[in-house]
């Protein structure tokens, strides 16, 4: 049985760590309870030392934090109330994913699950306990992991979360989606390729873009779709590009609503016609020239001789323009091959990263079966102390999995190893002042035995043997060379 507890207050984890009370504070525990898990040491009663092993402190934001998994019982009692609902709202969707499927939440009696009841079912509502409900509808789904905000979701949304995001992408048209606070939720690749927005862009206000102002004002427009609840069309809205050129953009805003008619956000979608706008250009420009051949022609039949020599004037002008076309077909050719030449060559660089990619791979892989393989526990620390690596050994001495420890302090896991005592060796390898530090520690392993650990302190340096951090080896100690 493992025990978390958290709180956002580091001070006051510090503090329950101890275990250590005053006999003021033992009043509402019972005699006999009083008696069995307690002990008194100077003056103070201290939770027995094998049970306080038991719970695993932990700072963690209820509001930010992605959720503990796998919980059998969640009690956050007297905590939500503190909360306006569209937190609570979102912390409880974080409480379902945390929970198995026959989890339980026990919550304060100020406390009430009204807005989320498709999560959750009252197993005592009087005294707030609740069960989860394991199969919720798919929009309740994947609303909880949209607000639990973490990626261990199951096999059937990733694929389904997949298929959509391909399939929005696939889109050939650009096209952003807000939600009814105007919010930007979507980005199609087509608009992240025209507008310029990137992944980074996606819950930010849409307002704050360019995009809400340029090519042209959206944003009284996206109002009006919200009040309305009637779609926009902008047509033939100019846009400056680079070097000078303009593109045409067709800009619809449609209202998007839930089945039950329930506004939801807005779809805007910018459709490229400035291909048609330069054919209506042409065509236009055709009609005009196909008018004036025609009162030339009228003129014709009245000035036959001033004709024929306009139209000698005209095949000698044909003449030069095909001398010219084919002199830009030769351009056009050699800046083809031009071209076909660059190609090849980012192909050959492309082909020699992905060599040293591979090698890369290769070492790394390499150096993790070296730690793997060690027959002693390993432990790789950076130079703040945090946890890089941590090998099966070190789990099988110590009862905690690389999981639960990678990237937190050794100064502060909960282990039978009095990790503090570890400082001045570490901050020495560390600080260059030695290649090789030693020292015996008396400790307790997973299982409660008292052991001699020997703890070697060797620096990880890189190729230019600057020192990156710490490789630690303990190991029990037998006395014996």
């Amino acid at each position: 049985m493992k025990i978390y507890a958290t709180d956002v207050d580091e001070e006051a984890l510090v503090q329950a760590r101890h275990a250590s009370y005053s006999a003021r504070d033992l009043p509402p525990v019972s005699p006999d309870l009083h008696s069995k898990y307690f002990e008194e040491v100077g003056g103070r009663f201290v939770f027995q030392p094998d049970l306080r092993r038991a719970v695993i402190f932990g700072r963690h934001d209820i509001v930010q934090d992605a959720p503990i998994s796998h919980l059998d019982l969640l009690v956050c009692r007297n905590t939500l109330m503190y909360f306006n609902a569209e937190t609570q709202s979102r912390i409880l969707a974080r409480f379902h994913f945390a929970l198995n499927d026959t989890g339980v939440i026990f919550l304060g009696k100020a406390e009430m699950l009204l807005t989320r009841a498709n999560l959750f079912t009252p197993i005592h509502l009087k005294h707030r306990i609740f069960t989860k409900v394991a199969k919720p509808a798919l929009r309740d789904r994947l609303m909880v992991v949209a607000q639990a905000g973490t990626l261990e979701m199951n096999n059937h949304f990733v694929g389904y979360l997949r298929l959509r995001d391909a399939a929005f992408d696939a889109v050939s048209v650009a096209q952003v989606v807000l939600d009814m606070h105007s919010t930007l939720l979507l980005i199609n690749q087509e608009a992240r390729t025209i507008f310029g927005l990137v992944s980074h862009d996606v819950g930010r206000p849409f307002y704050e873009l360019d995009l809400s102002y340029r090519p042209v004002e959206l944003r009284s427009r996206i109002d009006q779709v919200y009040a309305e609840r009637r779609a926009q069309h902008l047509t033939n809205i100019e846009r400056s590009l680079s070097e000078g050129q303009t593109q045409y953009l067709d800009i619809h805003l449609v209202p998007l609503v839930d089945t039950d008619s329930t506004p939801l956000g807005i779809s805007i979608t910018f459709h490229d016609v400035t291909h048609h706008r330069r054919l209506q250009t042409e065509l236009e420009k055709s009609r005009q020239e196909l008018e004036t051949a025609y009162e030339e022609l009228q003129s014709t039949n009245e000035e036959l001789e001033t004709t024929n020599e306009e139209l000698q004037s005209t095949v000698e002008e044909l003449e030069t323009t095909n001398e010219e076309l084919q002199s830009t077909n030769e351009e056009l050719e050699t800046m083809n091959e031009e071209l076909q030449s660059g190609n090849e060559e980012l192909q050959t660089t492309n082909d020699e990263l992905r060599e040293r990619t591979d090698e890369v791979n290769r070492s790394n892989a390499f150096l993790e079966s070296i730690l793997a393989s060690l027959h002693a526990a390993a432990v790789v620390l950076d130079p703040s102390f945090n946890v890089l690596w941590w090998n099966a050994e070190a789990s099988e001495l110590w009862g905690l999995r690389e999981d639960e420890v990678q990237g937190q302090s050794i100064l502060n896991l909960d282990i039978g190893l009095p990790v503090e005592q570890l400082r001045p060796p570490v901050r020495a390898v560390l600080s260059g002042r030695s290649t090789f530090q030693e020292v015996m520690l008396s400790a307790t392993n997973r299982r409660g035995k008292v052991i001699q650990c020997r703890v070697t302190c060797t620096p990880l340096a890189d190729a230019e043997r600057d020192t990156q951090g710490v490789i630690l080896l303990m190991e029990e100690w037998s006395g014996h060379a």
